[in-house]
């Protein structure tokens, strides 16, 4: 029997940043971990969970999971937590888990804790607690379950720092089980059709040291290739608010808060951000954050490490070449 069971996700062949945010937020419940892999070919995959420190890994192989298709995986799942029994379930807020996690717990008959940021024990009860955003991110609420297993929670990308808690990353013996389950056809209501694959150079956000973002007091797309400029400098990635990928400036890949992506970089740099709380949501977890904005009672000012009240237009090209010098130095 294992406490808490991690729905391990992958793709081509490697297992997704997601699993490891899962992985860590586990050891931080305490107890036995374990993660279920499941999948049309599952080659190569469970050597790779070794150095996420987990104490089991469940293996589904079916024909029928191949594809990623949501109906078979709630139903692989299902009978997964059957037979396994774990006292807390963590999947991602991904296209696949925010899909699966609900659809999963609603056969099991228990409830589910959507888009949480964190995930801690809950004392004596065995209850654990877990943290989400409310009200559009102004605020969090702190929820907990009823007396049944298992306590599924649907956590955001990125939400937890993979190296912070005992056992990651420290390549932990572990167990292995192939578990079968019987799928049939006819569960399948919807079909994958195609997969088109954005191909793209840019770093990902969600595993970037250095971040740079605009947002709406950019006025306009163009200024984004300076970001692009400083964020290479840096070695680090580029992002916006949704206030800027709505208008259309960038794309919504682009985008970090409640509704986009959560980032933990060393470095966060904001240009023209008033730090809404839907964006400030996605990135609480920066070790410093440096503002450039005109408005000197923006809130973003009350988050950050260092900031420049002042026109962006006339701040950053002087930032950028003292970075420059910096760098060349």
């Amino acid at each position: 029997m294992v406490d808490v069971l991690a729905f391990g996700e992958h793709a081509g062949g490697k297992i997704a940043p997601i699993t490891a945010d899962l992985i860590a937020a586990a050891r931080g419940v305490g107890g036995r971990v374990a993660v279920v892999l499941m999948g049309g070919d599952l080659t190569g995959l469970e050597a790779q969970t070794a150095p996420l420190g987990v104490d089991k890994v469940y293996t589904v192989q079916h024909p029928l999971l191949a594809g990623e298709s949501v109906d078979m995986l709630v139903s692989a799942l299902e009978q997964v937590c059957r037979r396994v029994q774990p006292r807390v379930l963590l999947l991602g807020k991904t296209a696949i888990g925010r899909d699966v996690g609900p659809c999963v717990a609603f056969r099991l008959g228990v409830g589910a804790a959507q888009d949480s940021v964190a995930v801690e024990a809950g004392g004596q009860t065995g209850r654990i607690v877990a943290t989400r955003p409310v009200y559009g991110g102004t605020a969090m609420a702190k929820v907990t379950f009823g007396s049944s297993n298992p306590q599924v929670v649907i956590m955001r990308p990125g939400a937890v720092e993979r190296g912070s808690v005992p056992g990651a990353g420290e390549g932990v013996a572990e167990e292995a089980e192939a578990i079968e389950v019987e799928l049939d056809e006819s569960i399948r209501k919807v079909r994958h059709v195609e997969t088109v694959r954005k191909e793209s150079e840019r770093m990902r956000l969600d595993g970037a040291s250095v971040v740079v973002s605009g947002g709406r007091g950019l006025r306009g797309p163009e200024p984004f290739a300076m970001l692009e400029e400083l964020a290479g400098l840096l070695g680090g990635a580029v992002g916006a608010s949704r206030a800027a990928c709505d208008a259309g400036w960038v794309d919504h890949s682009y985008q970090i808060g409640l509704t986009g992506a959560t980032i933990r970089p060393d470095l966060y740099v904001t240009v023209g951000i008033s730090g809404a709380s839907q964006h400030m949501a996605g990135c609480s977890g920066a070790k410093r954050i440096v503002a450039i904005n005109k408005d000197a009672d923006a809130n973003i000012f009350k988050e950050a490490s260092f900031g420049v009240v002042g026109d962006w237009s006339k701040v950053l090209p002087s930032f950028m070449e003292a970075v420059r010098d910096l760098v060349r130095s």
